[in-house]
């Protein structure tokens, strides 16, 4: 047998490969348009749910786990979030808020998170987001919580102490920054670049050492950034993929990030609670009484029940001068009774106490 034959063997038995799963793909999708009869027959009064974070979350990790290869654990989850996002459309569309414009950081996590089969709509501001959610606009915001190179969003937790949503989920995203240009520009004539003051701030040792002296402009986003230089003369961008790819700029310097590991937790806000799924995290907000202790007490009952904290922040109260909230995750749901407990001595000892949300570790 020549190589061509060998070739056309393989071709043939790829193909047969398709059309089964065609087929598969296909039944998965009627499985879905029955579920949405279902839930729609015996709906009443009861608000619909389609989407289900913790039943997601469990599948994609069960894909994880059956996964024997030779595609990593991460991009067969992501084909399956593809199928279940598809699928999920025939039920019924998620409408997602994101912080916009088009080609952001966030609109990227909201597409690892819901899939491109989502429907996903860009909005100025944080607060925005927010409002939508709350207002039920949306089913669902994706907005920044925190960076592993510049840390914690504030604008983002200090909507929480205002707003009543609640945490559904949580996507973390591989931030890589490019230096972008548009046609009119040669990359030895730049002579400012455009970004968003994280993303300056997450570059900036490259910057020092490669483009000491043009001049850098913040601005909202590095979706917008990217739409300005490619109608200017002499500029440049500092954006991701999604947003070159859109405003078809050339990258003339990629992952110029100083960390090689910068990442970003984006935060699924939504109306309702998520069941436990089995690798939960909760984040809760805590306004502390003002007395000697008051944070080793919030922080001790963790300890004593052995629930790992993950994150603990601070912010200014808004009720009074120089008194502050903390916001905490930890690892656990809500249903658990250990968590319960902890909570409940929280309420109890240390001072007012809301409970964010419970909802899946992040899979992808």
């Amino acid at each position: 047998m020549t190589k061509e034959d060998e070739l056309n063997s393989i071709r043939d038995q790829i193909d047969r490969v398709d059309g089964e799963l065609i087929e598969l793909i296909s039944s998965r999708a009627k499985l879905a348009e029955e579920v949405a009869r279902i839930k729609t027959g015996n709906s009443g009064a009861v608000p619909l749910t389609f989407y289900r974070p913790e039943r997601e979350a469990q599948v994609l990790r069960g894909v994880m786990e059956r996964n024997k290869g030779p595609l990593s654990d991460e991009e067969m989850a992501r084909l399956f979030r593809e199928i279940m996002s598809s699928c999920l459309a025939l039920e019924q569309p998620i409408r997602v808020a994101f912080l916009g414009p088009e080609g952001t950081f966030t609109q990227q996590a909201a597409q690892k998170h819901f899939g491109k089969s989502a429907v996903a709509i860009p909005y100025g501001a944080i607060d925005e987001v927010f409002r939508e959610v709350a207002a039920g606009a949306v089913n669902y915001g994706v907005v920044p919580v925190e960076n592993s190179t510049e840390g914690v969003v504030n604008h983002t937790l200090d909507n929480f102490m205002e707003s009543s949503v609640r945490i559904c989920g949580e996507v973390e995203l591989r931030i890589h920054q490019h230096l972008l240009i548009g046609e009119t520009t040669k990359r030895d004539q730049i002579t400012r670049v455009y970004s968003h003051p994280q993303s300056f701030a997450q570059c900036r040792k490259w910057l020092d050492a490669n483009y000491p002296s043009i001049e850098r402009v913040p601005v909202a986003s590095n979706a917008e950034a990217a739409r300005r230089v490619g109608s200017e003369w002499h500029s440049a961008a500092i954006a991701g993929d999604m947003a070159s790819q859109l405003y078809a700029l050339e990258p003339i310097a990629e992952k110029i990030e100083d960390q090689p590991d910068n990442t970003t937790r984006f935060l699924i806000i939504g109306s309702e609670a998520v069941p436990a799924s089995g690798n939960d995290k909760t984040s809760i907000v805590v306004s502390l009484r003002n007395k000697p202790g008051a944070l080793h007490d919030l922080l001790r009952p963790f300890y004593e029940a052995g629930v790992d904290l993950t994150r603990v922040e601070t912010r200014p109260s808004r009720n009074a001068k120089w008194s502050y909230v903390f916001f905490v995750d930890f690892l656990g749901h809500t249903s658990e009774q250990r968590v319960a407990d902890v909570l409940d001595h929280i309420s109890e000892h240390s001072g007012d106490l809301r409970v964010l949300g419970s909802y899946p570790v992040a899979v992808l």
